[in-house]
Parts: C-alpha cells; sequence; structure tokens
C-alpha cells in the first residue's frame, strides 16, 4: 500500500545538499515488495471470500509495514531538505512544493483506478453493481483526496475503502496530514523535544497495536476512516514519520560497503517472517511490527544514508527510486482486475496462477514508468515554473 513514496529528492528546485542515492533504491526495492505482497494478498482475499481458509496473507505476511518504513524515509528526507530552509520559504511555498510533488500522480492514480472498475463491470465485491454516476463522485473526490465513509454510495466498492478506486490513497491521505504537523508545528521543535515527543509517540503506538485496540492483530490499519482506523492511521504515520526527522537532525555518516544488498536482504527477511500468534491478550504480530518500526527501520536507513552507488548499482538505485511512488500509486487497480480474477477461477495458490502473478508485476512496473514519463515529470516540470 505509500507509501510512501513520495520523498524522491524534491524536484525541479534548487539543492546544493548532498543526496543519498541508497534511500531513493531502497525506497523502490520496497515499493516493488509492497506489489509482491498484493500477489498474496489477494490469494489470501480469494480464499476469504470464497470461505474455503482463514484468509491469511502467506509468505511476505508483513509486507504491509512496507508503508511505515516510506513514513520514516518521507520524515526523514522532508526534515533533511527543509529545515534549514524555512527563513527563505514561506508555508504556502512548503505546501506548493509538496502539492507538485505529490498530487499529479494521485490523480492519474484515480483516473487508472476509474478504469480499472469500469473493466470489471463497475461490480462490488458483493456482486451488485454501482451506477456509473457514484463512480464518477468517487472520482472526483479521490483527485481532491477527500476520503469515502464506509456505506456511502460513493464508496463504490463495498469493502469500507478510504479511496475505493485506489485503495493506497490512504497512506498519501496521512501523509499530508504529516506534511501539515511538520510545517506547522513540528519543524518547531528542538531536538529534544522532537526525541520526548517521538517517546511520546512510540509509548501510544505500542499501546494501540501491541494491545490490539483495533482488533486486527497486526499494525494494519488507516485504510478506512471508521474512528479506530483514523486516530490508529495518524498514530502509525506520525510515529514513523517523527523517527525519520529526528534520524535526518542527528545523522552523522560513516562509510559502509554493500549498504543497499545489506539492507535490500533485510526488508525481504522482515517482511517473510511468519504471522505470530497472540498470547495473553498480547498481540505478539504487532509486536514484531513495532520493533521493526521503531528500531530496525531506523537502522536501515541509517545505514542505507552512509552508503555510496556509482556504476550499474547507481543508475539501479536512481531508476528505482524514480519509479517508487508511481509504482506504488498505479499498482493497485491492477490488482482489484486480478482479486476478481482470483475470485472467478476460485485460485488460492501461486502455483496456480504464477504465469498471472508475473504478468501483473510486470504491467505494474510498465504502467508506472509510463506515467513516470509521459505524465508525472512533464506535468510537475510545468507546475514548477508556473508556481515558482
Amino acid at each position: 500500500m505509500k507509501l510512501l513514496s513520495n520523498i524522491i529528492r524534491p524536484a525541479y528546485f534548487a539543492d546544493t545538499k548532498p543526496h543519498y542515492e541508497l534511500l531513493d533504491g531502497l525506497r523502490g526495492v520496497a515499493a516493488l515488495l509492497v506489489v509482491i505482497y498484493h500477489i498474496f494478498e489477494g490469494l489470501a482475499f480469494a480464499e476469504a471470500t470464497d470461505g474455503v481458509g482463514s484468509g491469511l496473507i502467506t509468505t511476505l505476511n508483513h509486507g504491509h509495514i512496507a508503508v511505515d518504513f516510506f513514513f520514516i524515509l518521507s520524515g526523514f528526507v522532508i526534515s533533511y531538505a527543509y529545515d534549514d530552509r524555512w527563513s527563505k520559504m514561506s508555508l504556502g511555498g512548503f505546501f506548493k512544493r509538496r502539492l507538485i510533488r505529490l498530487h499529479p500522480m494521485l490523480i492519474i492514480g484515480a483516473i487508472i483506478g476509474a478504469a480499472s472498475f469500469f473493466a470489471t463491470g463497475c461490480e462490488r465485491w458483493d456482486g451488485s453493481v454501482t451506477p456509473t454516476s457514484w463512480v464518477m463522485v468517487a472520482l472526483m473526490l479521490t483527485m481532491c483526496m477527500i476520503p469515502a465513509v464506509p456505506g456511502v454510495p460513493y464508496e463504490v466498492r463495498g469493502n469500507g475503502e478510504m479511496f475505493p478506486l485506489n485503495g493506497p490513497g490512504w497512506s498519501l491521505f496521512f501523509e499530508y496530514i504529516g506534511n501539515v504537523c511538520y510545517a506547522l508545528f513540528i519543524r518547531r521543535m528542538s531536538t529534544k523535544v522532537l526525541a520526548f515527543f517521538t517517546l511520546l509517540l512510540g509509548i501510544a503506538h505500542a499501546w494501540f497495536f501491541v494491545g490490539d485496540v483495533s482488533g486486527y492483530d497486526m499494525i494494519g490499519v488507516g485504510w478506512t476512516i471508521d474512528a479506530v482506523n483514523f486516530w490508529g492511521g495518524f498514530i502509525r504515520m506520525l510515529f514513523p514519520f517523527s523517527i525519520g526527522m529526528l534520524l535526518a537532525r542527528t545523522f552523522r555518516p560513516r562509510k559502509i560497503k554493500g549498504a543497499f544488498w545489506i539492507c535490500t536482504a533485510a526488508l525481504i527477511v522482515l517482511f517473510a517472517v511468519p504471522y505470530i500468534p497472540s498470547a495473553n491478550g498480547v498481540s505478539l504480530n504487532s509486536l514484531y511490527e513495532f520493533v521493526c518500526i521503531a528500531f530496525i527501520f531506523p537502522a536501515l536507513v541509517w545505514i542505507a544514508a552512509c552508503g555510496t552507488a556509482s556504476g550499474v548499482t547507481g543508475k539501479a538505485n536512481t531508476f528505482l527510486g524514480e519509479l517508487s511512488y508511481p509504482l506504488y500509486i498505479v499498482h493497485y487497480p491492477i490488482m482489484y482486475i486480478f482479486y476478481k480474477w482470483l475470485i472467478q477461477n476460485d485460485i488460492y495458490t501461486l502455483k496456480g496462477c504464477w504465469p498471472v502473478a508475473l504478468l501483473v508485476v510486470a504491467s505494474s512496473i510498465a504502467l508506472a514508468y509510463l506515467c513516470l514519463k509521459f505524465y508525472d515529470e512533464p506535468v510537475r516540470r510545468w507546475l514548477s515554473k508556473r508556481l515558482r
């Protein structure tokens, strides 16, 4: 599901600071792992829909916390890029830059999501059909980043999603909130105050998720707009976002060889850890994910920031970084079609669909690249010239 991938260095604005290119590459790796995770999510969803199993996601069971990794990266890069610019930049200027960076892909993702929904006959998950008029309302609201409340007619898929035409939009919703919090008050905090603020958020995060307030038994909240998901999603975003900002302020680089491969291997292993059952009212699955977010992910960001890339590795990091945000935003409409196909054909294992799954991954990458080169970059370039 972001995100969160919105942290490519502020494009089309002068920036003389050193650039942490491995963070770009690592973000791309995480985005690709999100796509693969959603393949297994689709198999679990099809199994649960047909009532033949538990619907437990396997293989990359913890792939959803890639979003939390994105939030850490986002906080790190925003703090690094903007903390010392406020004497020369207004609030309006900051928000203008962030909108230029984020919103064009959000709009095209909504349009692709609507096209995907039309391609499946506007059929909701319960088999009923949504009128075209409500699909258009959902499209307009999604492009304006206005979430759908569960049960309203423009919540067109009937699954409670905040943005039913393109599910991962929920993380961008909270990313926007994070940007607002940063601009209005977090940037004004001293490093010590920020550290205390982050500690309090960590306590709230552990209480909410390890205590399983949501009942999800994982850190997988925020995708819908009910009270538990809104406040859980807010805590879920702000804690790692603050960790990233604190890390940016205290970071002292040391040269680390092979940083990209160390971090890539670590992410794969962390996401692939099997589901951990609860014990004595404690969500051990959420506890594991909390440890990843609070301790392991920041260490990986630090390692990646200490690494360098050149030659083929450098080009790969650049490509992965450029592709990460478009891939995260446009892949899920393809997944909706894939999920429908799985349900219709009673397929619940990768063995039964691996050629189609490979096609889904390849088409997601291709679509993301086309959107990047022929839409996102030209539109951001034009907006930057118009609005600077």
